[in-house]
């Protein structure tokens, strides 16, 4: 009989890592903007660097942004408190190169009498949502891992169990499957910025005992293997180290390599644009069809025209775990979910400013939020079809 064992690896990183860095600044801006202006227009990146941050992209809105406060103080709040680190909140340059959003794009998204009697998509794309009942989350166990991994790199760098910790760091969790259930973790892999009075073996002691083992528990086992620091020194690091990026870790952000991704980032960007809020509804009606019964996994996909109000496609996959056929649930989803940008926004609640808690640690299945996409409040619409 041939043998259902298979291996899955996940990664994630944590609040200090450039990309993040950047990420948490660009959302910070947008939830700026949203929480005195909700119809205010926002595409905005970052980038980072060793002493340096930029700041740019489109952004219209009728309230002030400070754009070098925002940085200054996201810094502060990751833990960029020592000029050695290569990058300090008090010192760092701020350049902003922000601009107004391109008419030709806002004239698309406006909800007004003219083509379509209704908002159009802010961009074209594709977009997916997944979810499994491979966990409590309702998400792959191996991303999970890896999140909760990076949490708690950060919580014991701040609460001070491990104070010689600096902000940069990364996770990554290969778990072994037997078939599509996951039974144990077969490598952990961690890479946590320190001091540079620390030794190596005391970091691979504390690392094993305060981060690994209360996070992956039981699915530990004597022939896990462990890669912590595997370069022997990570003193260096952050912006210092590596340049950062608004939007460069996707699939950190979303289901860690399971299934497939659109490309397009979130962080910086108005719900209108379905890059973010096409994932977010397609997320969760995922999330809701799993948490139903009506298939023990599922993949969707939506696909969107820039000005267009409707969905251009929409494909269901519950690689053969539904209820009912694929295409049947395609037309129950049609049915019960406003596909819409402006029904997306109505139903999600999305003109707030709740994303920066997004910008680390993962955009779904996060236990810890109160995320309108993470509610399984469409169970009993969508039972009553079987």
């Amino acid at each position: 009989m041939a043998s259902n064992k298979r291996l899955f690896t996940s990664e994630s990183v944590t609040e200090g890592h450039p990309d993040k860095i950047c990420d948490q600044i660009s959302d910070t801006v947008l939830d700026t903007i949203l929480a005195e202006d909700p119809d205010g227009a926002c595409c905005c990146e970052c980038f980072c660097t060793t002493g340096v941050v930029v700041v740019g992209g489109e952004i219209t809105t009728k309230t002030y942004v400070d754009i070098p406060k925002i940085v200054r103080d996201t810094l502060k709040e990751i833990g960029y408190t020592d000029p050695e680190y290569g990058i300090g909140y008090k010192a760092c340059g701020v350049i902003n190169v922000i601009d107004e959003q391109s008419l030709d794009i806002a004239q698309g998204e406006k909800l007004e009498e003219g083509k379509h009697q209704a908002q159009g998509a802010g961009d074209q794309g594709m977009m997916f949502g997944y979810a499994t009942n491979e966990t409590t989350e309702l998400m792959p166990l191996p991303i999970t891992l890896a999140h909760k991994l990076t949490k708690k790199l950060a919580e014991v760098r701040k609460n001070g169990t491990l104070a010689y910790l600096r902000p940069d760091g990364k996770s990554q969790v290969t778990v072994e499957y037997d078939g599509d259930k996951p039974v144990r973790v077969d490598a952990v892999v961690i890479a946590a910025q320190h001091d540079d009075d620390v030794t190596l073996e005391k970091l691979r002691e504390d690392i094993k005992k305060e981060v690994i083992a209360p996070v992956c528990g039981d699915f530990l086992d004597n022939d896990t293997k462990y890669f912590i620091n595997e370069t022997g020194r990570f003193v260096v690091g952050g912006p210092h180290g590596d340049t950062g990026l608004t939007g460069r870790k996707i699939i950190v952000d979303t289901y860690g390599g399971v299934g497939a991704h659109g490309g397009g980032a979130f962080s910086g960007k108005v719900p209108n644009k379905q890059d973010r809020s096409g994932a977010y509804m397609a997320r969760y009606i995922c999330k809701n069809i799993v948490a139903a019964g009506m298939a023990d996994k599922v993949e969707l996909q939506l696909s969107y025209a820039i000005g267009y109000p409707e969905p251009v496609s929409v494909l269901i996959n519950t690689f053969n775990t539904g209820k009912k056929p694929d295409d049947e649930i395609v037309e129950i989803v049609k049915k019960e979910f406003d596909l819409t940008p402006q029904g997306i926004i109505k139903d999600l609640d999305l003109k707030r400013p709740i994303y920066k808690q997004t910008a680390a640690y993962g955009h779904f299945g996060r236990d810890d939020l109160d995320l309108p996409w993470e509610k399984t409040n469409r169970v009993d619409d969508l039972k009553k079809y079987f």
